[in-house]
């Protein structure tokens, strides 16, 4: 059976950084797309970042919210090959929320980044950034 599971989630201080990983059974990563997704509390869930599947012709690029862009990098576990990290640094208030982490087969972040075709999905890890 194909699943994913998050981990890492935590509170965290304003300003810190923190690392979740989400983890694949049943199945490599490497030819997935993975999106990382966040619901906050009374907010639609918001997609912060895609990483491409890695046999996709742009190679696997990455994709990042506006909202995240220069302070979250995605990455995959070269060693691992069923582990993707979401390193988080400098860390705000309004990025607290439970995140996700989901993966469709064969695609490039431009096709999947914000949109419906994420099939397997994990059950998501509590971050929450407070003093």
């Amino acid at each position: 059976q194909m699943q994913l599971a998050e981990s890492g989630g935590g509170l965290v201080q304003p300003g810190g950084s923190r690392t979740l990983s989400c983890a694949a059974s049943g199945f490599t990563l490497d030819y997935y797309a993975i999106g990382w997704f966040r619901q906050a509390p009374g907010k639609e869930r918001e997609e912060v970042s895609c990483i491409g599947s890695s046999g996709s012709p742009d190679g696997g690029s990455s994709i990042y919210a506006d909202s995240v862009k220069g302070r979250f990098t995605v990455s995959r576990d070269n060693a691992k090959q069923n582990t993707v990290y979401l390193q988080m640094n400098s860390l705000k208030p309004e990025d607290t929320g439970v995140y996700f982490c989901a993966a469709t087969a064969f695609l490039p972040c431009s096709e999947t980044y914000g949109s419906n075709k994420y099939i397997h999905w994990g059950q998501g890890t509590q971050v929450t950034v407070s003093s």
